[in-house]
């Protein structure tokens, strides 16, 4: 992987390299697209939740150092102590839209930082994804930040590999940035709502078909579409073998 952020401190390196290690030996892991996060300046890390460990091996491998969410309830914890002892860490309350962790979250972007956030708001109990919200696309369409759509799967399966002696196959992609339009500083509920359909829409296709939960309908709808399309153009486009 390309080298951290020289932002990062001492600390984070070395956690990130640690990490790397323990998932590395304990589960087969695969990272793609890492060639798509930017170097520099601010993005949004956009991830579907399947896990506790969904955290852990998104910071292993990301190249940038990550401000993360994380719900109220981890707030006094050992657990959130160690975040915030590694990374800058956004409490959010939950059930409610929370606008002091959004303004931290757009001073973080507006400074040339990188956020986490799971779009979906809390983590599947299903397996499958589950309805966007629109926080993330609020958040790019605020700060001009582009959102790097990243799926994650089979980390859920690492425990039960464990008590088996295996090693699951665990995968971690990320997308191609996306940018919001100039004028989506002026969106409303109705745009951040269309942009966030079509962010998940994107997530949903990037996980295998089991994961897709409430996209599954639409995405195979979609993907049927575009055979029809492929198949028109071939046979418009189609030339006489001789």
């Amino acid at each position: 992987m390309r080298p951290i952020a020289p932002e990062a401190s001492l600390l984070y390196r070395v956690l990130q390299r640690l990490l790397q290690w323990v998932i590395q030996i304990t589960t087969r892991i695969e990272v793609r697209g890492v060639e798509n996060i930017p170097r520099y300046g601010p993005f949004i890390l956009a991830t579907n939740h399947l896990h506790v460990f969904d955290l852990p091996i998104a910071f292993a491998y990301n190249p940038r150092q990550v401000a993360v969410f994380a719900a109220d309830k981890w707030r006094g914890t050992p657990g959130g102590w160690l975040m915030q002892a590694v990374t800058r860490t956004i409490f959010v309350a939950r059930g409610e839209p929370d606008r002091r962790a959004l303004g931290q979250a757009l001073e973080v972007l507006k400074a040339g930082g990188v956020i986490a956030i799971a779009p979906e708001g809390t983590r599947s109990r299903t397996g499958g994804l589950l309805p966007g919200k629109s926080g993330a696309v609020y958040l790019a369409a605020r700060s001009g930040a582009p959102i790097i759509p990243t799926a994650m799967w089979g980390q859920e399966k690492v425990m039960p590999g464990w008590a088996r002696l295996q090693r699951a196959p665990v995968h971690l992609c990320f997308g191609p940035p996306i940018a919001l339009p100039p004028d989506a500083t002026r969106f409303r509920a109705a745009e951040l709502d269309t942009y966030t359909e079509q962010l998940m829409l994107t997530l949903a296709r990037m996980l295998p078909a089991e994961y897709r939960g409430a996209y599954a309908d639409k995405v195979a709808q979609m993907n049927s579409q575009s055979g029809k399309e492929q198949m028109r153009w071939n046979t418009e486009h189609s030339v006489e073998q001789v």
